[in-house]
Order: structure tokens, then C-alpha cells, then sequence
């Protein structure tokens, strides 16, 4: 059996040490080098167009990254290959852990008391009843899920949306168009986890925005594109939008001259809040292998309409 692989990131020898000890009978050969053509399976992270069209063969190409939005929609992809995309693979603890910390970082008001601090002022302030606090989180996928039950502890009003109808237990659950604006109503934080597609691209505009309460928090770790960067700024300045913890853009890294960096309501990460765990995805993707090999099915098979 032969696996090719190929990442844009600077982490190659560590996939392939861990394919080597997972699939010891496997052949793992980096590409560029061995022609595509010959593979039986394809590892990819942000793989070239080339690449890509000499794919035809291989029996799956694995995306090695939660998100399949630079690969679903490139045309040098064949559309007959079936792509498979990375579930959990260690990152829901970690977005679990980023996306807690800005609940309570905003629920707590750090970022005001860091500013009182920097002002000299013992200024203890009215704590904000937990029922009027109510946390939204647009997208109800593997990690969605993996957030709201991380946050259920805290004892926070929590309300879910997503395109398809979803029951989860302790969860207002909201779907489809016709039901966005009534979750945007009651979240004073939202916390953005959608896939990028042809219909979430700039979701989140001046109009979408505008729906939340005023004050409200913004924290987006799925994708930069979703957010329309001037709509956003505009309403933090006006103080509709209180603050916001932002993860991911739409240019990385983040340009010097871009006005999130330097903005008072914006605190900003460098696309880390769940990093692919090398170990972990390997195991899911060994075993994804020996089912197809066994002739099995196996989940997380991307819908290439679909966008994820």
C-alpha cells in the first residue's frame, strides 16, 4: 500500500514518523517526488493544483486540517475522489478550552478590569446575572457540540444554531435561514464554528451583526472569511458590538496595517485556538484506512456540494 503525502506546514517528518508507526506495512512516500498517479491514499494539507489532478486513483484523499474549505472547491481536485475530512483528532478539548476562556474572560469583564488596572483604579463592578448572559454558538458539528458541553457547567443560558434542524440535550436549538435572526437575538456572546461555504462566506455583515444585543461579544475560531471585517469594525466603533475575540482572518497572518490589531475592543489570537495533533490524527486516519481496506465504511466522507 502505498500513501502519499504532502503539507504546506513545516511538520512533514513528524507526519510521516507517526504513519510509519501506525501503518508500519505502508509505503510513505512525501510528495513532490512519486508520481500521484501510483497512490493508493493521499495525505494533504494545502496541496498544490498539480498535485491534486493527478489524484484519480487513489482509493481516498485525507484533508489534514479540521476545515476543507482550500480544498472542497478547487477544480484540480477530481470530482469522483472521495475526501475525507479530520473529525475531533484531538481539537475539540483544545477549542473547548480557547472558547471557555472568552466566555468567562467577557462574563468576568477581565478586559475591563486590565483597564482599570492600567488606570490605577480598585473599582469592583456589578456582576451581570448569569440568565441574561445568554451564549450562542452558530454551528453545531463536532466541535460545536464539543463547546456547548464544555460551557454547560457554567450554568449560562446556551442556544445553538445550525443549518439542519439538531437536538441537544440543555441546548435552545435554532435552524435554517428563517430562524438566524431569532438565535442572534438572545446571544450575548457568539461564538462562530461553521464551515466556510458558498452560503456562510460574509454571513456575519453589518445586517447579520446588528441582530445580536447591544454589547454583545463576538469570538470567531472557525473561519476569517465568514466576517466582513468593515461591517464588524464599523459596529464596534458605534458600541453595538462590545468586543470581540477573533482567531482566524481572512489574510494570515493578519496584515501590520490591519485595524484589528490595534483596536481597544479586539483581542486577537494567531489561528491557535485548536491546532491538528499530529498523533491523534494519524491514529484516525490508520484506522479509516484498514476499514476502507476491509471493504467498511467510514465516517466523515465530505460533501463536495456541500462544502463539508
Amino acid at each position: 500500500m502505498r500513501l502519499l503525502l504532502y503539507t504546506a506546514g513545516s511538520d512533514a517528518d513528524a507526519w510521516i514518523d507517526a504513519l510509519r508507526h501506525a501503518l508500519p506495512a505502508a509505503r510513505i512516500e512525501p510528495w513532490p517526488g512519486p508520481a500521484a498517479s501510483a497512490a493508493d491514499y493521499a495525505l494533504v494539507w494545502k496541496a498544490p493544483p498539480e498535485l491534486l489532478r493527478d489524484l484519480r486513483r487513489v482509493k481516498a484523499v485525507f484533508n489534514l486540517g479540521a476545515g476543507v474549505d482550500a480544498i472542497v472547491g478547487d477544480p484540480a481536485l477530481p470530482p469522483e475522489v472521495c475526501l475525507v475530512r479530520l473529525e475531533d483528532a484531538g481539537m475539540a478539548e483544545q477549542m473547548a478550552e480557547y472558547v471557555c476562556h472568552a466566555v468567562l474572560r467577557r462574563y468576568r469583564e477581565f478586559d475591563a478590569y486590565a483597564q482599570q488596572q492600567r488606570a490605577g483604579l480598585w473599582q469592583p463592578r456589578r456582576r451581570t446575572s448569569k440568565r441574561a448572559f445568554g451564549v450562542g454558538i452558530l454551528g453545531l458539528g463536532a466541535l460545536g457540540t464539543a463547546v456547548a458541553t464544555a460551557l454547560t457547567p457554567f450554568g449560562f443560558p446556551l442556544r445553538g444554531w445550525s443549518r439542519a434542524r439538531k437536538q441537544i440535550a440543555g441546548i435552545a436549538t435554532f435552524a435554517g435561514a428563517s430562524e438566524l435572526d431569532a438565535f442572534l437575538s438572545g446571544a450575548c456572546v457568539l461564538v462562530c464554528l461553521l464551515p466556510l461555504t458558498r452560503d456562510t462566506q460574509g454571513l456575519l455583515d453589518r445586517a447579520t451583526l446588528s441582530q445580536l444585543p447591544r454589547d454583545a461579544y463576538v469570538v470567531n475560531v472557525s473561519r476569517g472569511a465568514l466576517v466582513v471585517d468593515q461591517d464588524l469594525l464599523a459596529l464596534l466603533d458605534s458600541g453595538h458590538i462590545g468586543g470581540a475575540m477573533l482567531d482566524v482572518f481572512r489574510d494570515e497572518p493578519l496584515p501590520p496595517e490591519h485595524r484589528f490589531w490595534h483596536h481597544p475592543r479586539v483581542a486577537l489570537t494567531p489561528h491557535i485556538s485548536a491546532v491538528t495533533q499530529v498523533d491523534e490524527s494519524v491514529a484516525q486516519i490508520a484506522d479509516k484506512i484498514r476499514r476502507i481496506e476491509a471493504g467498511l465504511p467510514i465516517t466523515g466522507i465530505v460533501a463536495r456540494e456541500r462544502g463539508y
